[in-house]
């Protein structure tokens, strides 16, 4: 068996979700939580071409209420997940390209309000696992080194 190396991050980082036009999102690694969240609000879902779809508004920014992002994609499902409350929410889910320290892989997330939360996104154990070993002592491990040395944007393919 080929034994891959897995790149460290720490248990929080500063990833981009592209295809939804979020450059930038704070989001805490949580390998307590088996899927992934994106704070999203007024989430509308409606037909288009035969397909469901959902829009729905994004502030990216933690403490920042003017920074709005508006973003569409394909609905996969709608999912029960169960919040930190242990309260069972059902959330919309999406597919979408993650990027995190020059890497590109596809993940699936739910839409839910974090406006409470302490941040915008979580990014879960189904996402991480197979790319990254997570340092839970240290912050922004790759978004540090990705930015200082200006890496070329690497695609890994799920």
């Amino acid at each position: 068996m080929k034994q891959e190396r897995l790149l460290i991050i720490g248990w929080r980082e500063r990833i981009a979700l592209p295809e939804l036009g979020i450059s930038q999102v704070k989001a805490k690694i949580d390998t307590g939580a088996r899927s992934s969240a994106l704070h999203a609000f007024d989430v509308e879902i409606f037909p288009r071409d035969g397909q469901e779809m959902v829009r729905f508004q994004v502030h990216p920014y933690q403490r920042d209420s003017k920074t709005t992002v508006v973003a569409e994609a394909k609905l996969l499902d709608r999912r029960e997940v169960r919040n930190s409350g242990g309260v069972a929410q059902l959330r919309p889910a999406i597919a979408t390209v993650v990027e995190l320290g020059g890497i590109q892989w596809q993940i699936e997330l739910t839409l839910t309000n974090r406006d409470v939360m302490g941040f915008r996104m979580l990014l879960g154990r189904q996402a991480l696992r197979r790319r990254f070993l997570v340092d839970p002592g240290n912050s922004f491990v790759q978004s540090r080194r990705y930015h200082q040395k200006g890496h070329e944007n690497q695609q890994q393919q799920l």
